[in-house]
């Protein structure tokens, strides 16, 4: 069964910078795409960004494109989220999924998700 479980949240200054880490395990990590999505409160969750398999491709969220980068290591079984210069809008809680069918940015498309890691942003 494949479990994801998100790190690397926490509080930080408008301006600042955030690593997010997503562990990947029970399957092999380099046949799966995986997708970085947030949900702010009172609020439906929302694509930020997805890279392939082998991470070739990668692909925003308007919102977030340029203040964020997704990178992976398959030989570490993680992807991550680089996001700076970050907003109070970006406060959210930030999950990551995993599917092996495309590289989506549809929810409904990613077949495994984690438990979420909360990133705050201070004005």
């Amino acid at each position: 069964q494949v479990q994801l479980v998100e790190s690397g949240g926490g509080l930080v200054q408008a301006g600042g910078s955030l690593r997010l880490s997503c562990a990947f395990s029970g399957s092999t990590f380099s046949s799966y795409n995986m997708g970085w999505f947030r949900q702010a409160p009172g609020k439906e969750r929302e694509f930020v960004g997805k890279i392939s398999w082998s991470g070739r491709t990668t692909d925003y969220a308007d919102l977030v494109k340029g203040r964020c980068t997704i990178s992976r290591d398959n030989a570490k079984n993680t992807v991550y989220l680089q996001m700076d210069s970050l907003k109070p809008e970006d406060t959210a809680v930030y999950f990551c999924a995993a599917q092996r069918t495309s590289v989506s940015y549809r929810l409904d498309e990613y077949n495994y998700w984690g438990q979420g890691t909360q990133v705050t942003v201070s004005s």
